[in-house]
């Protein structure tokens, strides 16, 4: 899978005959179709029509440092006039296009490169037959306007309330490769766990998932396991959980029974009083012991130990969230854009972005025969980005060379076996400022 095949292939598999920059990536039909789902129709002939649009929303991912206008102009998306010139477009046309597409477009647009990319990558490398993917939240700051703090709110901190106002997002990752296969956001008072409740309907069977030790959500555990076929969970126990001992199954390895809380039962009569699960504890030199919770009950197809490191995979999905946030959004404060529909569809572009690096990262690794985990994210990410700028100027003949060179640049940024045995405590170089705390007002 190639840099311009990535998206095509969910088309007709072919290359385009022209390549008039970043929109020639994608299937025309394929865009349209997202565009459609949404009820979203260009009838006039506009300077930035809607399927440029989207194009421009991801470019503004992959651009993070670029003023907004110019990744319109570099990415060469305004459609010529009747004479066949190119004229500018001014900041406000681009809002007014953005706020025609609006947000659900982009959003079917990360669905549909998500169910074809991440679940493709999943089924690549199993563990014991099952998908591996991870589970966690994070949060995210939006401008700080007025608009912005009523839709998202600004959470509680130690200094009163948070600088910024905040999303809180979910995701759900191939750990392998560090695709995103499901994602939900929204204010920053909205739970965990009420996030995550509609992506674990749609865990693929013959997966197992690994929770932040936060999940700890009976109800959201049931529903991974019941939804499907051979649908699992793992979780990093808490030290107040308790539960019943039923059969020893080795050391540090043993059959438990969970009781469901009767408040839990009262909202939902069809649970039974208690489940079934299985605990696992290790050790690992230098730390506590730590206990492992999992629906993998069969203790000869699933070893503890094998369990026990397979937890340790979870960490992918905090190293994915750092691409997103410190190397695709450039260690900026918050992201660009100012009104809270446009902050939606500016974070469902930059999971279609981030998932778009991620993918031909992946393509390299299987050419090497390496993991993934082995390419430098922010390389990649300045290899496509030069690719994409300079393939909206470049003649169609070109593109097969630069694709060719883009494998070879790609080669350059493999990195070394990672050394996991190291250990660093947890300090920073330079606390927090001690100047006066500002307030602020919302833009």
């Amino acid at each position: 899978m190639r840099i311009g095949s990535s998206f095509i292939s969910l088309g007709d598999g072919t290359l385009p005959a022209s390549f008039e920059g970043l929109k020639s990536h994608v299937n025309i039909k394929w865009i349209e179709s997202a565009l459609a789902k949404s009820g979203v129709a260009t009838v006039r002939r506009r300077k930035l029509p809607a399927e440029q649009v989207v194009w421009l929303i991801i470019g503004m991912a992959l651009y993070r440092d670029r003023p907004i206008a110019e990744v319109v102009k570099r990415l060469d998306l305004i459609l010529p006039d009747e004479d066949g010139q190119r004229q500018g477009v001014t900041n406000g046309a681009v809002i007014g296009a953005r706020n025609r597409v609006g947000v659900e477009p982009i959003e079917n647009l990360f669905r549909t490169t998500a169910r074809h990319w991440a679940l493709e990558s999943a089924k690549r490398h199993l563990w014991h037959g099952l998908m591996v993917l991870g589970g966690d939240g994070t949060m995210m700051r939006v401008p700080d306007t007025a608009e912005n703090r009523k839709e998202f709110g600004l959470p509680a901190s130690s200094r009163r309330s948070a600088g910024y106002p905040q999303i809180r997002a979910v995701g759900l990752m191939v750990l392998w490769s560090h695709l995103l296969l499901d994602f939900a956001f929204a204010k920053c008072s909205t739970g965990e766990a009420t996030l995550a409740a509609p992506l674990i309907q749609r865990v693929p069977d013959y997966s197992v998932t690994i929770l932040d030790r936060y999940f700890i959500n009976y109800f959201l555990w049931r529903q991974i396991s019941m939804g499907g076929q051979e649908r699992h969970w793992l979780v990093r126990a808490r030290k107040n959980l308790k539960w019943k001992v039923v059969k020893k199954l080795g050391r540090g390895d043993e059959l438990i029974e969970i009781a469901y809380p009767r408040g839990l039962r009262a909202d939902h009569p069809e649970l039974p009083f208690t489940f079934t699960a299985r605990a696992v504890r290790y050790r690992r030199k230098g730390f506590r012991t730590r206990t492992m919770l999992t629906s993998l009950l069969d203790h000869t197809q699933y070893p503890a130990v094998e369990i026990a490191e397979l937890y340790h995979e979870r960490w992918e999905l905090e190293l994915g969230y750092d691409e997103i946030k410190t190397e695709m959004l450039e260690r900026m404060e918050a992201i660009r854009s100012q009104a809270p529909e446009r902050v939606k569809q500016e974070v469902w572009g930059l999971t279609v972005a981030y998932n778009l690096v991620r993918k031909e990262m992946e393509a390299a690794a299987l050419e090497l025969g390496i993991s993934p985990h082995r390419i430098s994210f922010r390389g990649s990410l300045r290899l496509i980005r030069d690719l994409f700028m300079w393939a909206a100027v470049a003649s169609p003949g070109s593109l097969p060379k630069m694709l060719k060179g883009l494998r070879l640049d790609i080669r350059d940024f493999v990195l070394p076996p990672r050394r996991s045995w190291r250990r660093y405590r947890r300090h920073v170089k330079i606390k927090m400022s001690g100047y006066a705390r500002n307030d602020g007002h919302p833009a």
